[in-house]
């Protein structure tokens, strides 16, 4: 399954106009639809700043102006269309975490190439400082929401405000790494509730706490 569906390039395109020194809002789109593409062709072995320069028709030297390697290219690839798939709101904490665990975690990598991006951007941030920092920059900015679905939680009386919101949020997605790193998405689909119902209530009984 593709990243996103898309409709095939038009035969006898025309070649696209150069794209320039200075970034803008339609060029960036341009060459992350040609990242994209790329991709969807090639998957991970096959993606290279070489690869996707052709496909856009755009100068390697305006794309690493940009990008300065390809995994940044390809998690910009992968943060837009996460982007695109909206934060739970539902006024329950318990259905926000399973929608948020099931729609924008496991459920966007199962059966799609998104899960063999993001095992790849994992991979290369383990050798790589500037993926490493550039992963850990995104992961932060998506966890100050989910952790904001928390704090909402409290001030509507569905949990204690001493709960520690930041703990919550690193175990359900820890959860959610694990299996897409063994390659168990599919069967972790099952589980989803079961995980966020032993977070938020834990495994002691309410008689030995």
């Amino acid at each position: 399954m593709d990243l996103k569906d898309s409709q095939a390039e038009p035969t006898g395109a025309v070649t696209r106009k150069s794209i320039g020194a200075r970034r803008n809002p339609a060029s960036q789109e341009a060459i992350l639809d040609a990242a994209e593409a790329v991709l969807n062709e090639g998957g991970v072995a096959g993606f290279s700043i070489e690869a996707v320069a052709k496909k856009a028709r755009a100068g390697k030297p305006t794309i690493y102006r940009w990008w300065p390697n390809r995994t940044a290219l390809m998690l910009d690839v992968y943060r837009r269309f996460k982007n695109e798939r909206p934060f739970p709101d539902t006024g329950s904490l318990r259905a926000d975490l399973v929608a948020f665990l099931d729609n924008q975690l496991l459920g966007f990598w199962h059966n799609s190439l998104a899960a063999t991006v993001y095992r790849a951007l994992i991979a290369e941030a383990q050798t790589d400082q500037a993926a490493a920092d550039a992963l850990y920059a995104y992961q932060e900015g998506r966890k100050a929401v989910v952790i904001q679905i928390i704090e909402k939680a409290k001030l509507r009386g569905e949990c204690a405000p001493e709960v520690n919101s930041e703990l919550i949020v690193d175990l359900i997605v820890s959860y959610a790494w694990h299996q897409l790193l063994l390659g168990r998405v599919e069967a972790a689909m099952g589980t989803i509730e079961a995980v966020v119902d032993s977070v938020l209530h834990g495994a002691l009984n309410s008689t030995t706490r």
